[in-house]
C-alpha cells in the first residue's frame, strides 16, 4: 500500500519510520518532510494546510492511507476534506480535534463530566480576566485558548507577572488569534507525565507512558519550547495511577467526546499532573507528541498500519497494544538561540555513525537538503533516541550518542532524564 504522511518535524520522521517498518507498505510520500524523512520516503513539496493540492495528490497517486501528524491541519479540518474526497484518512475530524484547538472547551468539557483537571476560568475580555486577577491565588497558569506551537502557557508567580501575561496574550496578540480567549487556570504540583493513546471513536488503547522536558535551559529554566527532550517509560506512572486513570480519565474522555456528538478517533494524548490529590488532566492534545512520538514509537511492537486501520474502522478492540520491556530517552540538539532567534544553514556532520546502528534513531526536525549537504533549518533540528535496557542506561546511551553530531550552533540541554534518579 502507498501511504501519505503529513508534516516536517521531527514526529513525522518518528511516524515514517514505523510506517517503513511495515511489510503491507510499498511507498511512502511525505508533505512536505524533511532532509532525514527523505531518506526512507518521497517528500512532496506541498504544504500541510494546502489541503485541495494534499486531496489532489492523494487521488493523483492513488494513496492507500493518509496519516496526518500536525496539529494546524487536524484543527482546522484537514481530515473532513480527506473523508469528503472518499480517501483513507488517519486523524480526528475538525470538530473533534476541538479537543485540542480550544483550551476553553476542554476544559469545559472536563468540568460537565467530571473528568480530574485544575480550577479554571474562562474569559475572553482583557478587563474581566484582569479583575478576576486581582483577587487570585498565586502562582498562577494563563493559557492562550487556540494553538500556539506549545508555547502559550504562562506560570505567573505573582499578580504583576499575571497582569502583563494578559497583556501579551490578549492585547499584544503575542499568539494571534490564539490568544482571543484565554483560561486562568489554578497552578497544579506534582510531576508531569505525558500518555498517547490510539482511539477508534469508542474504544481507546493507551500507549507506553513517556516525559517530556519543555524549558529551553537546564533546571526547567528559561522559556517554554516544543519539547528539548523526553524518556519513557515514567517511572512515576506507576500501576495505581494507571488504573485511577482508565477509570476516571481515558474512557471518560471518550466516551464525553462521543456523548458531544463529536467521536475521536486517532490520538489522544494526556498530559497529565501527578497531584498529591491524585492525576489531573493538564492539557489534551489531538496528535502525537512531538518529541515524545521519538520515544513512543521506537518502543512498540506492532505494525503501526494494524493500528491506524483499526481506528478508522472502529476495530480497536481487536488490537493488542505492545511495547518492548525496555526504555528509550530522546535528546533533542537545537540551534542555539532556540526558541527566540537562532541562525541556520549549517553543515551536520556525523549523521553516518547511525547507519544500521540498531538502538539509536536520529529523527530529523529542523533540517534542509543544500547542494547535497544536510543542514539545519529550524530551531530544534534533531531529536537523538537510544534504548537501554533501563532508564538510566538509555540516558547515558542517548547523550553518548549526541557526541558523534556536530554543527555550528548546536545547543542541547544536559539534564534530560535527570528526574529518573529520583525515582
Amino acid at each position: 500500500m502507498k501511504v501519505l504522511i503529513v508534516g516536517s518535524g521531527g514526529r513525522e520522521h518518528a511516524i515514517a519510520d514505523a510506517v517503513n517498518k511495515s511489510d503491507k507498505v510499498s511507498k511512502i510520500y511525505c508533505a512536505p518532510g524533511n532532509a532525514g524523512i527523505g531518506q526512507i520516503a518521497e517528500c512532496v513539496n506541498i504544504g500541510a494546510m494546502e489541503y485541495d493540492k494534499l486531496v489532489q495528490f492523494a487521488k493523483d497517486n492513488e494513496i492507500d492511507l493518509t496519516v496526518v501528524g500536525m496539529d494546524d491541519p487536524l484543527v482546522g479540518g484537514i481530515v473532513d476534506h480527506f473523508e469528503e474526497a472518499g480517501l483513507r484518512v488517519f486523524g480526528p475530524r475538525k470538530n473533534a480535534a476541538i479537543l485540542e484547538g480550544s483550551k476553553a472547551f476542554s476544559k469545559d468539557l472536563m468540568k460537565k463530566y467530571n473528568i480530574p483537571t485544575a480550577g479554571y476560568e474562562n474569559f475572553d475580555s482583557p478587563e474581566k480576566a484582569m479583575e478576576y486577577l486581582e483577587t487570585s491565588n498565586y502562582p498562577i497558569v494563563l493559557k492562550a485558548d487556540g494553538l500556539a506551537l506549545g508555547k502559550g502557557v504562562l506560570i505567573c508567580e505573582t499578580k504583576e507577572e499575571a497582569m502583563a501575561g494578559v497583556k501579551e496574550l490578549m492585547l499584544d496578540k503575542k499568539f494571534g488569534s490564539a490568544g482571543n480567549t484565554i483560561v486562568v487556570e489554578e497552578f497544579m504540583t506534582g510531576r508531569e507525565v505525558s500518555v498517547l493513546s490510539f482511539v477508534d471513536g469508542d474504544t481507546i488503547k493507551i500507549m507506553t507512558s513517556a516525559q517530556d522536558h519543555k524549558r529551553a535551559k537546564d533546571g526547567d529554566q528559561g522559556l517554554n519550547t516544543g519539547g528539548m527532550g523526553t524518556f519513557s517509560p515514567s517511572p512515576f506512572y506507576t500501576d495505581d495511577v494507571d488504573d485511577f486513570c482508565q477509570k476516571y480519565i481515558y474512557q471518560a474522555t471518550v466516551d464525553a467526546m462521543k456523548a458531544e456528538g463529536r467521536p475521536f478517533k486517532g490520538i489522544i494524548f494526556f498530559g497529565l499532573m501527578l497531584t498529591e490529590d491524585g492525576p489531573k488532566v493538564l492539557e489534551y492534545n489531538a496528535r502525537f507528541g512531538d518529541p515524545e512520538a521519538q520515544v513512543v514509537l521506537p518502543r512498540m511492537k506492532n505494525d503501526i498500519i494494524d493500528v491506524f486501520e483499526a481506528c478508522i474502522d472502529g476495530t480497536l478492540d481487536q488490537i493488542d497494544l505492545e511495547f518492548e520491556d525496555n526504555a528509550a530517552v530522546c535528546v533533542v540538539l537545537a540551534s542555539d538561540g532556540y526558541p527566540v532567534a537562532y541562525d541556520k544553514g549549517f553543515e551536520i556532520k556525523g549523521l553516518e555513525n547511525f547507519d544500521n546502528k540498531e538502538g539509536y534513531y536520529v529523527f530529523h526536525a529542523g533540517t534542509a537538503l543544500k547542494d547535497g549537504k544536510i543542514v539545519t533549518n529550524g530551531g530544534r533540528v534533531l531529536g537523538v533516541t537510544a534504548k537501554g535496557a533501563d532508564l538510566k542506561e538509555a540516558r547515558a546511551n542517548a547523550y553518548e550518542a549526541t557526541k558523534l553530531i556536530d554543527f555550528d550552533n548546536k545547543y542541547m540541554r544536559s539534564d534530560i532524564g535527570k528526574a529518573i534518579d529520583e525515582a
